[in-house]
């Protein structure tokens, strides 16, 4: 929820409220995204020697901290550190999430619990959107509109705080964390899986470079195409997470009925279509409408190729997959993100999206070149 608060509102809270130039809010975006890079690969080897839970507890705690820490500072070098810190926490918990999950379950269930955790995601991301209105109370109580900003990121910061105590409760292997211990680092490098990351990896990288032009930037993009406020555009996009919520729950069903390497790029597909026509509405309500349906088709094939990705490789080597693969996802988003800014900053407001439509497009045809004979260990059995 405070993460679903916080990347909705971001690019809307430094430029709007705080005064921040569009340059310095797309420079802190992209900080915390190569801050992510940096970290995740050291933080999923660490986390595949040392304990997966812990990684995630840490993570949580320095995001919950680095949330409040935006809130009550407009200088931007103080910015910049906790966009440094909010990378690290972001790392720690792509290092762990999926891992563990994948560890709780079988081959013919693990498409189910990443759909299943991608709609618990996608619900509280949403939840999270539409607490941004609360302003309005605040306000209505005499608080300024940068008083009650502040009071709603130390909120929700606080209850990002108290679920680490819900994270205690999880437990994990202790086998593999025993064979990691045995090994020196460099074995802990994924020698068995490289082939099938690297090509996971570049279609991954492509999509978030075009990805990252946009999403982060919605309700300051909406701010500057329909001059309507984060109080608005908030609710908005908070309703696409929930209806994004909607859409992981039938991802299972799809990849049993087309195979998992089709659904995923026949939805990727139709979303670019929706990310081609988002910008081209002249009312807001029919560009969210858009919008949503291209987050709802791009958001369905996302637990699946989750899934892919921990189904092919070793099971030892996860945690490090999934910190190379998040890695260098964010990376390319959050350079990104940058240009985003600057165009929407210089006037440029549908350009974003036509560029993001070439990178989708590249992406699909790509993934789908590397993977179209792919059979999940699932399909194969069955």
């Amino acid at each position: 929820m405070a993460y679903g608060m916080f990347y909705t509102d971001i690019s809307y809270f430094l430029t709007s409220v705080q005064g921040l130039s569009d340059a310095t809010m797309g420079i802190v975006i992209t900080i915390m995204g190569v801050s992510t890079f940096a970290a995740s690969v050291p933080l999923g080897m660490a986390a595949d020697r040392y304990g997966r839970k812990k990684m995630l507890i840490a993570g949580n705690i320095i995001a919950s901290t680095t949330l409040a820490a935006f809130a009550l500072t407009t200088n931007p070098q103080v910015l910049f550190a906790a966009a440094i810190l909010e990378g690290i926490s972001e790392g720690a918990s792509m290092a762990s999430t999926g891992a563990l999950l994948a560890e709780k379950v079988g081959a013919n269930r693990r498409n189910s619990a990443f759909s299943l955790f991608g709609f618990a995601q996608s619900m509280a991301f949403g939840l999270g959107s539409l607490f941004i209105p609360v302003i309005v109370v605040f306000q209505a109580l005499g608080f300024g509109t940068r008083e009650s900003h502040i009071i709603l990121y130390l909120m929700l910061a606080a209850i990002g705080l108290a679920s680490t105590l819900i994270m205690l409760k999880i437990s994990e292997s202790t086998k593999l964390k025993k064979m990691k211990l045995e090994s020196g680092w460099k074995q802990m490098l994924p020698k068995k899986s490289r082939g099938i990351l690297a090509k996971y990896v570049l279609t991954g990288s492509i999509i978030a470079f075009g990805a990252g032009m946009v999403i982060p930037l919605m309700t300051r993009w909406m701010n500057l195409q329909y001059g309507i406020s984060d109080t608005l555009s908030g609710p908005i996009l908070g309703a696409s997470s929930l209806v994004i919520g909607l859409a992981t729950l039938g991802a299972p069903f799809l990849a049993k009925k087309l195979g998992l390497v089709k659904a995923v790029v026949i939805t990727q597909a139709l979303s670019t279509v929706f990310m081609f026509a988002t910008p081209l509405p002249s009312f807001y309500l029919t560009a969210s409408f858009v919008y949503t349906i291209r987050a709802f088709l791009m958001n369905m094939s996302s637990p699946l190729e989750q899934s892919m990705i921990m189904g092919l490789v070793a099971e030892d080597e996860r945690g490090t997959a999934s910190g190379i693969s998040g890695a260098l996802w964010r990376l390319p988003n959050a350079l990104s993100s940058y240009i985003g800014a600057w165009l929407m900053g210089i006037g440029l407001l549908a350009a974003p999206f036509f560029l993001a439509t070439f990178f989708y497009a590249t992406s699909i045809v790509t993934f789908w070149f590397f993977f179209r004979n792919t059979k999940m260990p699932e399909e194969i059995h069955e």
